[in-house]
C-alpha cells in the first residue's frame, strides 16, 4: 500500500480481538499502528502533528467514539475518522459523517474495504497538511509586510497597475514600483497572478476534520 512516511494508523476500540485483529491486518500490508482501549487513553497520547488517520469504533464504554470525535473538532484536530459500526448505528454514522468524519464501515466488513478506506484517508490527510502547511507559509509572508506594503498588495491582486494604485494612494508611480517589488519579493511570488492565487488559498483553506 502506498503511503506517505511516518503515517500511523490509530485504532481506538475497546475490543481486544478487534484491536489485534487490525494490529495483524495492517502490519500484513506494512502499515504502522497504535492501539488504544479506550477514547480517553487516545486523547492522552495524541499528537496534533501525527500524520495519519484515525479508526474509531462508535460506540464504547466512558467516551463514546462520537463524543471522542466532538473532543477532537474542538481541538482542532485535522486527522481523518474512519468510525466502525453496527447495524443499528447507521443513523450515528450519518451523523458522525455532518459533522466531518471521514468515511465509515458497518461491521462485519471485508479486510480490503477498509485497507481502501484507511489508503484514501492517509492520503487526503497528506493531502490537507500540505495545503494548510501552505497556507501557514503564505500567512507568515504577508505579516512581513508593512502596511503600506499591503495596501499595495491589495490594489495588486485587483489588477490596478502602478499609476491607479499611486493616484489611489496617494504617492508616486515610482514610490508604487519600489513598495511592489518589495511585496513580490516578502511574498516570494513571480507574478501578480500568483499572488491572487495566494490570497485565494489563504481565504478558502479551511481545516477540513
Amino acid at each position: 500500500m502506498n503511503k506517505p512516511d511516518g503515517a500511523v494508523v490509530m485504532v481506538v476500540d475497546d475490543d481486544a480481538g478487534v484491536r489485534n485483529a487490525m494490529r495483524a491486518l495492517l502490519k500484513s500490508v506494512g502499515i504502522n499502528c497504535s492501539l488504544f482501549a479506550s477514547a480517553q487513553e487516545f486523547l492522552a497520547a495524541w499528537q496534533p502533528a501525527q500524520l495519519g488517520c484515525l479508526v474509531l469504533d462508535i460506540r464504547m464504554p466512558g467516551m463514546s467514539g462520537m463524543e471522542l470525535q466532538q473532543q477532537l473538532n474542538l481541538r482542532g484536530a485535522v486527522m481523518p475518522v474512519i468510525f466502525m459500526t453496527g447495524h443499528g448505528d447507521i443513523p450515528m454514522a450519518v451523523e458522525a459523517m455532518q459533522h466531518g468524519a471521514f468515511d465509515f464501515l458497518q461491521k462485519p466488513f471485508r479486510d480490503q474495504d477498509l485497507l481502501d478506506r484507511i489508503q484514501r484517508a492517509i492520503a487526503k490527510d497528506a493531502e490537507l497538511r500540505k495545503s494548510l502547511g501552505e497556507h501557514a507559509r503564505i500567512k507568515t509572508h504577508l505579516e512581513s509586510l508593512t502596511p503600506r506594503e499591503r495596501e499595495v498588495l491589495d490594489l495588486m491582486t485587483k489588477g490596478l497597475q502602478n499609476k491607479m494604485i499611486g493616484q489611489q494612494l496617494g504617492v508616486s508611480p515610482r514610490t508604487i514600483e519600489i513598495h511592489r517589488a518589495r511585496v513580490m519579493e516578502k511574498m516570494n511570488a513571480t507574478s501578480v497572478a500568483e499572488l491572487v492565487r495566494m490570497m485565494i488559498d489563504l481565504k478558502h483553506v479551511v481545516p477540513v476534520r
